[in-house]
């Protein structure tokens, strides 16, 4: 939907459900393949994949949102309670335990946009989301792990890198995870 005065997607947002999957498996398909290739060769978009997809945890704990604009899905990603900083369901080394508000970093996850719905503020709306959810939970700080394409938006949002998470696959191809944090 656009708002004819101004030109603009009006975005709504909801939880995720279970129901949701397909859709959403389509739109980080769609933007692993389409958003990365502007900053990645083919054989590095392949490789990240070993890092993304959905965690399906975040949906059963009701930390996944949903970005729409009418009826088109325009982004998706959420936040989490648990200790894993990046991974789908099927990542290797994931650490599912909660952490404690008091002294450890929520974690921003699984965020994706659309290719046809970049540069509208649909990731600036998933992190005001996230940010938001894991503050009224009584964390102090929030972690992610961004992928190249997506380090200019957590910079521009306030989240400062404080680590690099590198892999050479079997390929000899090189995977970059960048690790940021923000306080809330």
């Amino acid at each position: 939907m656009v708002d004819q005065r101004m030109d603009r997607p009006v975005f709504t947002h909801r939880i995720a459900t279970r129901a949701d999957r397909p859709s959403i498996m389509a739109l980080i398909e769609a933007a692993i393949i389409r958003n990365m290739a502007a900053f990645l060769s083919p054989r590095e978009v392949a490789a990240a994949r070993a890092t993304m997809g959905l965690d399906t945890l975040l949906i059963d704990d009701g930390c996944y949102f949903l970005i729409e604009a009418g009826q088109a899905l325009a982004g998706c990603g959420g936040w989490s309670r648990r200790k894993t900083l990046y991974g789908g369901d099927k990542t290797a080394g994931r650490d599912d335990s909660l952490s404690d508000p008091s002294r450890e970093p929520a974690r921003i996850r699984a965020m994706y946009t659309h290719p046809d719905w970049t540069r509208r503020g649909v990731g600036s709306m998933l992190l005001a989301l996230g940010e938001g959810a894991a503050r009224a939970e009584g964390f102090k700080t929030i972690e992610l792990g961004a992928t190249i394409p997506g380090e200019p938006l957590y910079t521009a949002r306030g989240y400062v890198e404080f680590g690099r998470d590198e892999t050479i696959g079997a390929d000899g191809v090189r995977n970059v995870i960048i690790r940021m944090r923000k306080t809330l």
